[in-house]
C-alpha cells in the first residue's frame, strides 16, 4: 500500500490524508502540476499563500529551512506534534512554494502513517488543511464524507478514521523569538 501511494506521489498525484490534527491535501513538493491542482481545489493562488510541508524527521528539516540553534532546540522540544514552525527557507525549497516570502512552514505530525509515507518518498510532502469554511464538522472529519466531497478532485483519499477539527498551531521563529501566527491544537502558552 505504501509503495502505491509513493508511486502516485512521484507521478504528480494529489492525496487527502489524516495528520495528528486535521485531514489535509498533499503532494510531492517538487510537483508544480500537483501544487497547482491543490490551489485549484482550495480556490487560492500559489503566489499569495504560504505553504507548509511535512518532513519525516528533524535532520531532514535542515535541507529545506535555515535552522538556528535556538530554532533547533524549539523544534526538538515540540516535534513531532501539532505545530507548524515557520522558518527561513533554504534554496532547496521549490520556488512555487516560496514566491518571494522567503519562509516556509515545517511540520512533523505526531502520526506515524503519514511519516512513513514521507520517509519512503524521500522528500517532504506539501501539506495544507482541507477547505472547511462553511462546512459541518463531519464534512471534513469523516473520511466517507471527505471521499464524497473531494474524491473526484484528488487521486487518493487515505482513510485514517475520523480526523480532528482543529488545525496545527503556527509559530514563526524569527531570530531568537516567537511570533504566533495561529493558535490551534498545539499549546502556544510558551510562545506568547
Amino acid at each position: 500500500m505504501l509503495d502505491l501511494i509513493v508511486n502516485a506521489l512521484n507521478k504528480d498525484a494529489v492525496i487527502i490524508y489524516k495528520t495528528d490534527t486535521m485531514y489535509a491535501l498533499g503532494c510531492h513538493i517538487n510537483s508544480t502540476k500537483a501544487v497547482n491542482r491543490i490551489c485549484e481545489i482550495k480556490g487560492i493562488q500559489a503566489s499569495k499563500n504560504r505553504f507548509s510541508f511535512i518532513c519525516s524527521n528533524l535532520s531532514s528539516i535542515a535541507n529545506y529551512a535555515k535552522v538556528s540553534d535556538f530554532a533547533f532546540k524549539t523544534l526538538k522540544k515540540y516535534l513531532p506534534g501539532a505545530y507548524t514552525f515557520v522558518l527561513p527557507a533554504s534554496s532547496k525549497v521549490p520556488s512555487i512554494l516560496v514566491q518571494g516570502k522567503k519562509t516556509v512552514g515545517i511540520r512533523i505530525p505526531d502520526y506515524d502513517p503519514i511519516l512513513s509515507i514521507v520517509e519512503l518518498l524521500g522528500s517532504p510532502l506539501l501539506t495544507t488543511s482541507l477547505p472547511h469554511d462553511d462546512l459541518e464538522v463531519e464534512e471534513y472529519t469523516d473520511p466517507s464524507l471527505i471521499m464524497d466531497r473531494w474524491g473526484h478532485a484528488v487521486d487518493l483519499v487515505l482513510d485514517g478514521g475520523f480526523g480532528a477539527y482543529v488545525p496545527s498551531s503556527v509559530v514563526e521563529i524569527v531570530e531568537d523569538s516567537f511570533n504566533v501566527l495561529r493558535e490551534g491544537a498545539g499549546d502556544c502558552a510558551e510562545f506568547n
